[in-house]
């Protein structure tokens, strides 16, 4: 077991300033490119980010720790934000991001003492019985698979002009991580 709050916070501490920092003021190409039908653009993972932080981390950390086992935690729709279009700038969504994160980090240090909560378990109505420290394993692993999803989806936008030196671009040959739209299907 590798998991260490502290390492954790460090990571969830840095994504929101991470992702202004390399999303600010771009062109609308990068912003709105993606790898194809169903795939989400740089807009796209900032809103999905936005719900996550709202809907599933610190609800599903407090559902866990009020309720346990008791019942299923509500489901989280991976999808939600594709269901209304936002007219906000990158920069408006990416400050909702930095404001709700910095709100969910502190309820996270007050809630959570490491001695007590990490093996707490609750009922995923998917995947049945989960831990504190699994949830917020994957919060981190969550961040980090978005933050290269942009980079991916960023780099290819210029697969076709990279030429020869493909060959040596290995973000360009793959799909991995890629969140394809589904719409319905929860987490």
């Amino acid at each position: 077991m590798h998991f260490n709050m502290n390492e954790a916070i460090e990571v969830l501490e840095r994504t929101p300033q991470t992702l202004e920092y390399f999303l600010s003021d771009l062109s609308e190409g990068w912003l709105h490119c993606h790898e194809g039908e169903g795939t989400w653009n740089a807009f796209e993972v900032i809103e999905h980010l936005i719900e996550a932080e709202k809907n599933n981390w610190l609800p599903r950390l407090e559902f866990i720790i009020q309720e346990g086992e008791s019942k299923p935690f509500p489901p989280f729709d991976r999808f939600s934000h594709l269901k209304e279009s936002s007219e906000r700038s990158m920069e408006q969504k990416l400050l909702e991001f930095k404001m709700l994160r910095t709100q969910n980090i502190t309820k996270l240090k007050a809630l959570i003492k490491p001695e007590l909560h990490f093996e707490l378990t609750g009922f995923h109505p998917a995947f049945g019985e989960v831990k504190i420290r699994e949830l917020l394993s994957t919060w981190v692993v969550h961040d980090l698979t978005h933050i290269a999803q942009i980079v991916r989806v960023m780099a290819k936008r210029y697969k076709e002009d990279v030429g020869p030196w493909e060959e040596y671009l290995g973000i360009l040959k793959n799909n991995d991580g890629a969140e394809k739209s589904i719409i319905g299907k929860k987490q």
